[in-house]
């Protein structure tokens, strides 16, 4: 009997992280700031671990400044990292000629992180799904100014069938099994 893997799982073969706009003048005003970056910090490290594509958005960077050194500096060195004016990533040409070669590589999952959850993270993640992806809103790793914010775009988010996971999720559906050299070097980064 054949097993069959339930498509409602991440898998990192199949997956692309995607981190909206978290820059120097947004991130001080947004509500449990530090956690955001914190969680979003170590998808990005696990990405790199693990090998799963990395896009980052920047929203006006000439007024919001550029992405915050804490992602920044964890970025592998393929990340790509695209300018927009658009608050929905995927209305951005250069961002959708991005995730172009995805879908052809299999990389059909987007696990999408950032700020702010109920603006351009709802906006960008409406498109993605209008678009065929299967979307994953990473929600400890997503923020808002007002919390209220926050929690009416999770809940607007389960209404439009997105799914929203943890950080710890992501990772160990990535990861699948435990006892690999892969499990102990990213299972550090949650303890």
């Amino acid at each position: 009997m054949t097993r069959q893997i339930s498509p409602a799982l991440l898998q990192r073969d199949r997956s692309a992280l995607v981190v909206i706009d978290m820059q120097e003048r947004l991130m001080p005003v947004i509500a449990e700031g530090e956690a955001v970056t914190r969680a979003a910090g170590v998808l990005i490290e696990a990405s790199r671990q693990l090998e799963v594509p990395v896009v980052v958005t920047e929203q006006y960077p000439k007024g919001l400044g550029p992405t915050v050194d804490a992602i920044a500096g964890r970025l592998p060195n393929d990340a790509t990292v695209v300018e927009k004016m658009t608050f929905s990533a995927a209305r951005n040409h250069d961002f959708a000629s991005r995730l172009d070669g995805f879908p052809a590589a299999g990389r059909d999952h987007l696990v999408v992180c950032g700020v702010e959850s109920h603006v351009c993270v709802m906006q960008t993640a409406a498109d993605l799904d209008a678009q065929g992806y299967t979307v994953h809103i990473v929600a400890d790793a997503c923020g808002s100014r007002a919390p209220a914010s926050k929690d009416a775009a999770l809940t607007r988010f389960g209404a439009m069938g997105v799914s929203c996971v943890t950080t710890e999720m992501a990772l160990f559906e990535w990861l699948e099994v435990a006892g690999t050299p892969e499990f102990k070097a990213v299972s550090r980064l949650v303890k």
